[in-house]
């Protein structure tokens, strides 16, 4: 694609809009495509063993927080990759709820996606990346709060604009600081390793690793598995590849199997390192972990830790705005976002608009420099929604029982995500009702939106010129058009193959 003209471009998508993808993708390949270890292991390990320490109240409870989420990862996990290969749409979550209860249901996971989700998970990143810069410049206290929100909101202008630029550029930045998160955790594993070859292993012996440093709370446990549950977001997304892979019917439940206890077993050992070093209270008292970690261990090298984190977490808000506008597109194509948000800029190529939305309402997020209070907020709504979409799952059972479906899971394991679910939703309102009751009156509010601006079909002629003259004064300011998704696909495969050049030919 990357050797031809944009008109070449066009005629490809015309006469092969309606091939069948290819799949060519081996189960090997398929460990490396899959979510988990690309999209899962990110900057939620360096931000959350805080927030779930601190809620767990000890060190054993916070190691048995993290690998009960992986569990609970890879049942969600299953019953998405039912889910996916039953109901073969793009969209993911937002296209089965909306399938299986109707257009209201998926236009609130599409509205809490689009208001709350995407730009909390993006404010958090931003926030890490902030804290794991200035830390080392204040080594005995924390950071200005004001000075982390100015820095998080420069690296969210500064990336809005490159990804709205080229997506060449976007690309680019990306491959160049992926590599931060694997160094960073590599050390923090093979460091911990030593540091219990040493015999420094105190917090790991079950009579000290059990000692509460608080009391056991039920509804702290609920805001620990919210907190674990950041670290291991973007699991839901693995269902987007079954086209691609050979047999996936068999290899899709095989990576999974593979892939995220692959993720479970990096992040305990992560925290099992994290305690080999320092004591439960030096790692609440620290807002950079790795930070903290790397001072006690790497002596002349610790700013190694810093750096690395920082790379992470900056190519991490980069490839959270480089993917969230996919969301756009499928929601403007159903009808239920305006299509100026599914507009692209002529020459650029790129989802200026849906950029430009995504980085004013993740600004808006930065009202606040607590992480942990945003991850419990973002959590809360997630786990709502993937329990809705589960026991979707489980309506489509009963309502269609013949339907085909490739891969087929026991009900028992629906019902164990959702038991959980319901456990953590509970208890987790219990704990913060004020945080928990915000995110679901946003997403109340797109009750009224729904029905005034999809549901209500014969709107009066003021309103459609109103639309009409916002759409126009977009055009006018920028060079922009709308375009179908597949359109879009396209027009991306083109600007990354003149990124990646001559190699991209085959």
């Amino acid at each position: 694609v990357s050797s031809m003209s944009f008109r070449g471009v066009d005629n490809y998508l015309f006469f092969n809009l309606h091939r069948e993808p290819d799949t060519s993708l081996s189960l090997f390949i398929s460990l490396s495509r899959l979510p988990p270890p690309g999209n899962i292991i990110g900057s939620g390990i360096f931000v959350s063993p805080k927030g779930v320490m601190e809620n767990a109240s000890s060190v054993g409870m916070a190691l048995i927080v993290w690998i009960v989420t992986g569990v609970i990862t890879a049942i969600g996990a299953l019953c998405y990759a039912e889910l996916g290969v039953t109901i073969p749409k793009s969209g993911g979550d937002y296209a089965y709820v909306k399938d299986i209860f109707g257009g209201l249901a998926g236009f609130l996971r599409l509205w809490i996606a689009v208001l709350v989700i995407y730009p909390t998970n993006q404010a958090v990143i931003a926030l890490t990346f902030s804290n794991y810069v200035l830390q080392p410049l204040f080594p005995t206290c924390f950071p200005p709060e004001n000075g982390l929100r100015l820095l998080a909101a420069v690296c969210l202008l500064l990336l809005t604009w490159v990804n709205c630029s080229s997506v060449r550029w976007a690309t680019r930045v990306q491959d160049v600081f992926t590599a931060g998160k694997l160094l960073a955790l590599a050390l923090i594993i093979i460091m911990g390793l030593v540091q219990i070859c040493k015999g420094e292993y105190y917090w790991l012996e079950p009579a000290n690793a059990f000692e509460p440093f608080q009391e056991y709370d039920v509804g702290l446990i609920a805001l620990a598995f919210l907190q674990g549950s950041f670290a291991y977001g973007g699991w839901n997304f693995l269902n987007y590849v079954t086209e691609e892979l050979v047999d996936p019917y068999v290899n899709l439940p095989r990576a999974i199997f593979i892939s995220i206890p692959l993720v479970t077993f990096v992040y305990v050992f992560a925290n099992i390192a994290y305690v080999t070093a320092m004591s439960p209270q030096e790692l609440l008292a620290s807002n950079a972990v790795a930070v903290t970690f790397g001072e006690k261990l790497l002596g002349v090298m610790s700013w190694i830790m810093p750096i690395s984190v920082a790379l992470s977490t900056f190519g991490g808000v980069n490839g959270s705005l480089f993917t969230s506008s996919r969301l756009f597109f499928a929601g403007a194509r159903e009808g239920h976002l305006p299509s100026l948000l599914a507009m692209i800029h002529v020459k650029r190529c790129t989802p200026i608009p849906a950029l430009l939305f995504t980085c004013l309402s993740t600004l808006l997020m930065l009202c606040t420099s607590d992480m942990y209070t945003l991850i419990n907020y973002v959590g809360f709504i997630n786990y709502l929604f993937y329990g809705v979409t589960v026991a979707g799952q489980i309506v489509l059972r009963i309502r269609q029982p013949n339907l085909h479906r490739p891969i087929r899971i026991s009900l028992i394991w629906p019902v164990i995500y959702l038991l959980f679910w319901a456990f953590l939703l509970i208890f987790s309102l219990y704990s913060e009702p004020v945080v928990c009751g915000i995110g679901l009156a946003i997403m109340l509010t797109g009750v009224p939106v729904y029905f005034l601006g999809v549901y209500w079909d014969n709107k009066p002629q003021c309103f459609d010129a109103f639309v009409g003259k916002l759409v126009a004064m977009l055009h006018f300011s920028l060079p922009v058009i709308k375009t179908t998704y597949s359109f879009y696909i396209i027009r991306q495969v083109y600007a990354i193959g003149q990124h990646f050049g001559k190699y991209a030919h085959g």
